[in-house]
């Protein structure tokens, strides 16, 4: 049973033409005894693929040149405040994150979390250098980029050696959550010079101990687990 390639109704065995539309019947079969050419490609076309190192020095000479720029631009001109080192932080930030992980993609995750957390210190760090008020920064800046730093190590370390799976991951995301949101408020309570407290992140905490105990549970209980991975597809 074939069918037309131009408006798909179904052919005879023996037509030449299309009844419908009269587009050639053609067999491939016969094409290669005959020696014709052949109305479609033999070889897939793809477009050529942009290379890791060519994007990685991309977004290495774009963040250069504007960190450059912005740099002799506060020199010459705007002298008021230290203004271009927001934009050199940010420029920082980008290329830790972009380009090592297009350049290197089989270093260890670990590393690129620990680079992005000492990226976005050093952009602190120049913000608190631009304003000249470095309490904040000692206080409440550092101490949540280490925070979270620690966390999403942690997060990662879990989904790379212990469960696999989504339902896993899912566990691991609401207990990094958890103790993400907790850590957080203890830090701006001390920042604030305020007893030490749970307030919002206790709302946070609870929905996260509820999550992971249904979790867990759906993990613990064969049949519950497959009934949930056949009804969510995965």
């Amino acid at each position: 049973m074939s069918y037309c390639v131009n408006c798909g109704v179904e052919l005879d065995a023996t037509a030449k033409n299309c009844p419908l539309c009269n587009t050639p019947v053609i067999n491939p079969n016969e094409i290669k005894k005959d020696n014709l050419i052949p109305p479609f490609p033999k070889e897939k076309a793809q477009v050529e693929e942009i290379q890791r190192a060519d994007f990685g020095w991309l977004v290495s000479m774009v963040c250069l040149a504007t960190a450059v720029t912005c740099g002799i631009l506060n020199w010459l001109a705007f002298r008021h405040n230290l203004w271009s080192l927001a934009v050199i932080g940010a420029c920082v930030l980008l290329w830790v994150i972009l380009v090592p992980a297009a350049i290197y993609p089989k270093l260890t995750p670990y590393l690129y979390i620990l680079l992005d957390g000492a990226a976005m210190a050093l952009y602190l760090y120049l913000i608190a250098r631009m304003i000249d008020k470095y309490h904040w920064l000692w206080g409440l800046g550092l101490p949540l980029v280490v925070c979270t730093t620690v966390v999403v190590e942690l997060f990662a370390v879990a989904i790379r050696k212990f469960l696999k799976g989504i339902l896993a991951r899912g566990l691991y995301f609401f207990t990094a959550l958890a103790i993400l949101c907790v850590s957080y408020e203890i830090v701006i309570d001390l920042f604030r010079d305020v007893p030490v407290g749970l307030g919002w992140s206790a709302v946070v905490l609870t929905v996260c101990v509820i999550m992971d105990i249904a979790i867990i549970t759906t993990l613990s209980r064969r049949r519950l687990r497959n009934e949930v991975r056949r009804r969510l597809h995965f």
